[in-house]
């Protein structure tokens, strides 16, 4: 039996176990199966998870992309590039590689949307997906500012001071954060929306709601609105792709 798995806390709403489930049922994928690992604490990845049998790989979700980097035996040198791991292969040697796959994701479920105007874009949040997106978009040669609750040397701009002239200049807004997840769908990161246009791209990674309240706020703008489960379900493939090679 071969075991894959997710990391991450609070994961019983996940993605990604029903994602495989389907897969492994509908491409008649046999004695392999998918399962969440929540984790209260990432120290446990050693003591607890390293010791789980038959366990060939692991996705891994909010909050430990980061934190999971230093338990690892090697780094994919775009993952280390990025900062951020959310594929794990063990190989045959037993060695735990960590990949980053959301940046595959992100990009190529962004780039049918991109327009000339497309130059400039407002990451909202500073985690471990957030690193990805930055590095996808820079391999499209689009800048990026970060925006966050609190000013840092990587932090450009805090909500507080987004005005409409940074909205109108940044034609594609990225939510990472977890605000207007499923249960709390009535949360939403704090910019001016009024500022947002028919050219705007707003992209939301979450998938619980389909239409978070970020994109609603767009979409009565004009915006083109997406939401995160294309980008999920092309990192997963990637994933997949990556246990199997």
């Amino acid at each position: 039996m071969r075991r894959f798995g997710l990391i991450g806390k609070d994961i019983s709403y996940s993605f990604s176990r029903h994602y495989f489930k389907n897969k492994f049922e509908t491409e008649d994928i046999l004695n392999t199966t998918y399962e969440n690992f929540e984790l209260e604490n990432i120290t446990l990845f050693q003591s607890k998870l390293k010791q789980e049998e038959g366990v060939k790989g692991f996705n891994v979700t909010i909050p430990y992309k980061e934190s999971i980097m230093p338990f690892l035996d090697k780094l994919n040198k775009k993952a280390e590039a990025i900062g951020a791991v959310n594929t794990i292969k063990i190989n045959k040697k037993g060695k735990y590689i960590g990949y980053n796959t959301d940046y595959y994701g992100f990009k190529k479920s962004l780039k049918p949307l991109l327009k000339t105007q497309h130059k400039k874009a407002l990451i909202l949040g500073t985690g471990g997906a957030s690193k990805a997106i930055a590095y996808a978009l820079k391999s499209l040669d689009i800048e990026y500012q970060f925006v966050s609750r609190k000013a840092s040397e990587k932090v450009k701009h805090t909500y507080s001071e987004l005005s409409e002239t940074i909205i109108e200049s940044h034609q594609i807004i990225i939510n990472c954060t977890p605000l207007g997840t499923f249960p709390n769908v009535e949360d939403c990161p704090n910019i001016p929306y009024h500022a947002v246009t028919k050219n705007h791209i707003l992209f939301d990674l979450i998938y619980n709601p389909s239409e978070t309240k970020f994109l609603t706020l767009g979409k009565q703008h004009n915006a083109t609105i997406l939401n995160g489960e294309k980008m999920l379900e092309l990192q997963a493939e990637k994933a997949w792709q990556i246990w199997n090679k």
